[in-house]
């Protein structure tokens, strides 16, 4: 049980959390979640429909949280996201990408369920443009 903890404790990233250094880049909660939905203006309808809802539902849940480490690591991973949204000039388009096998390997059970459910709720919701190139 304590290796268990240990591994799901452990950062998911390459590099190191630096605690200093995070908290100097994050956003407030308030900010980063308008922001948040801000950006999301930059998506079709339907994208943007399922990515508010998954916002707004995702931040009511953690608004009471109390432990500094998981408010840190709940803010740095919803910047990341925002950091890689298209933004209003440049016009990239969002994408996606790949689950790390390191963090799919550290999800509770509970975890990968909420992962199915949300893959089978998603199916058929958005496909993208084909590619003209």
């Amino acid at each position: 049980m304590r290796s268990t903890i240990i591994r799901l404790a452990e950062n998911v990233s390459k590099t190191p959390l630096n605690l200093r250094e995070a908290s100097a880049t994050l956003l407030p909660p308030l900010p980063l979640y308008r922001r948040l939905l801000r950006a999301h203006r930059n998506l079709p309808a339907e994208m943007r429909s399922l990515g508010d809802v998954y916002v707004i539902s995702e931040f009511r849940r953690h608004k009471e949280a109390t432990n500094p480490a998981h408010i840190i690591g709940f803010l740095s991973q919803w910047k990341l996201y925002l950091d890689q949204m298209p933004d209003r000039e440049g016009g990239r388009f969002y994408r996606g990408k790949k689950l790390d096998p390191t963090v799919f390997e550290k999800m509770s059970s509970e975890q990968l369920g909420q992962l199915h459910e949300f893959m089978h709720s998603t199916k058929g919701v958005w496909n993208p443009p084909p590619n003209n190139s």
